[in-house]
């Protein structure tokens, strides 16, 4: 396939063909030196357009691989990724007293997170460069994804996650036949110590932000949600943040097809994280370039950490949209998963439903007019963490004899 793009430095600027370095710019480091990806759109343009958008036969964002820095299609593997659905949610938009509310369902990927967009660029990229072995630290959804699609791949896969990530993401990683590194530390710990690894060993490393792949991969969340609007990009897009990669990516989702003439406008950006793993929200708040590291804690566990990896580029995507970054409770977060799920349909992980709860605090303190058009972005089931899921279960069942005269004297009760 003919290649349509290089790579950039976000800070020194400098440029690199693709195949010329894996990671990270080496005169910036990991945290000021990620790198964007940057495509001709002229020549994008011959391949790409309203027209052959509506000619395609499928549903999947791979719809949209002139955008995307593939170089051998051949090796795109078949699970399903992207075409998750859009609903207007108008229970909730009620509720809120706002005109229009929507809701974007990216559970519904096929290892039911939106890190499965990343994944499966990623798994070509290793491809491409012939890997045999790779690597990711993960709280846990990126990592599951990782797994699923280098088992696909036939790859030997190492996944590096703290001692507090969830069982049943945990369990997704072993059934998918990854060899798991529980660290006995925090995400941040099993950042670095997979990194060392990936070095020594000379793995191929999906872990996010270094990877500069990855959110190219998420952007295709932004793509799918401006065809499914017929073009007319909301307001305000609320997406919950930790190493900052979705968020980020969507941006650069939305900025792409704006150049491309494909929308007129583009969304303010609203980046919602927990208030015991903020340092974004502090870092917006200060002016900063960078955030300061902190000792991340919350009930989400997938948007728990401390030293943002992809900090550069969403801070400057926040900026450019003339969006910020907000934080929220753990009591906030818990008391949206209900909220989600009975105004919606949609069940959310903690970290799912704290774009919404960032959505609620706005519109509570007034920061968002009724007529204000906002999407919400659930980017992982709940399911994927059904003990964090359980905290904001308040209910308890009905406990009965198995008799019919029980249930009847229960439910008048």
């Amino acid at each position: 396939m003919t290649l349509f793009y290089h790579l950039r430095c976000v800070s020194c600027r400098q440029e690199f063909q693709p195949g010329t370095l894996d990671y990270t710019c080496p005169s910036c480091g990991p945290i000021r030196g990620t790198r964007e990806v940057l495509y001709d759109f002229d020549a994008v343009r011959r391949h790409l357009n309203k027209d052959t958008l509506a000619q395609q036969s499928f549903d999947n964002h791979w719809r949209y691989l002139p955008l995307l820095p593939i170089e051998r299609p051949e090796l795109i593997l078949p699970l399903a990724v992207g075409g998750t659905p859009l609903y207007k949610a108008d229970k909730l938009a009620s509720h809120w007293e706002m005109s229009t509310v929507w809701i974007k369902d990216d559970s519904r990927n096929p290892t039911a997170s939106l890190k499965d967009r990343a994944s499966s660029v990623a798994v070509v990229k290793a491809q491409e460069k012939g890997a045999r072995a790779v690597t990711a630290a993960s709280t846990g959804n990126a990592a599951s994804s990782w797994s699923a699609f280098t088992a696909l791949a036939g790859l030997d896969t190492y996944i590096f996650v703290p001692e507090t990530a969830p069982r049943a993401k945990v369990a997704q990683l072993l059934l998918y036949g990854a060899h798991v590194i529980q660290v006995q530390g925090s995400y941040d710990d099993a950042f670095d110590l997979c990194c060392q690894a990936a070095e020594k060993w000379g793995w191929y490393n999906r872990s996010t932000s270094i990877n500069p792949y990855l959110g190219e991969g998420k952007k295709t969340a932004a793509l799918e949600i401006c065809e499914q609007l017929d073009w007319q990009v909301p307001d305000y897009i609320f997406v919950s943040v930790g190493d900052g990669c979705i968020f980020q990516g969507m941006w650069k989702g939305f900025s792409d097809f704006y150049e491309l003439g494909f929308i007129d406008r583009l969304p303010k950006m609203i980046g919602v994280q927990a208030a015991g793993s903020a340092p974004l929200v502090t870092a917006w708040e200060n002016g900063a370039e960078v955030s300061q590291p902190i000792q991340a804690e919350t009930v989400a566990d997938s948007i728990s950490v401390g030293v943002p990896r992809d900090q550069v580029k969403a801070l400057r995507a926040a900026r450019a949209s003339d969006g910020k970054f907000i934080a929220v409770s753990d009591e906030e977060i818990l008391a949206a998963i209900p909220i989600l799920a009975r105004q919606s349909g949609v069940f959310a992980e903690p970290a799912g439903a704290t774009a919404l709860a960032g959505a609620w605090k706005m519109r509570q303190s007034g920061a968002l007019k009724s007529s204000d058009r906002i999407l919400i972005m659930v980017t992982g089931h709940g399911l994927k963490d059904i003990e964090g899921v359980m905290k904001a279960v308040s209910q308890k069942p009905i406990v009965v004899d198995n008799d019919l005269a029980a249930v009847e004297q229960a439910v008048q009760q």
